[in-house]
């Protein structure tokens, strides 16, 4: 995959990540969200681009929400 078209995937995952109503698209989701950002990642390795680490902050941060609504929230 080329720099190009996995920026445009993140920006379309930002985009639709509300889009996620049942618990399979959300852990369809989380799997896609940590492809993309390993993806970036190996890109990132090489170049050191700022923007690039910004995209994979943004995307890891719906991916840790999501994870969290399936896990649910502890009871104390």
């Amino acid at each position: 995959m080329t720099t190009i078209s996995l920026i445009e995937m993140a920006v379309e995952f930002e985009e639709n990540h509300k889009s996620f109503k049942t618990r399979n698209e959300k852990i369809l989701a989380v799997r896609k969200a940590k492809e993309i950002v390993l993806s970036i990642n190996e890109i990132y390795k090489k170049n050191k681009d700022q923007n690039l680490m910004n995209i994979m902050k943004r995307i890891t941060i719906i991916k840790k929400k999501l994870e969290l609504r399936l896990k649910g929230r502890p009871n104390y």
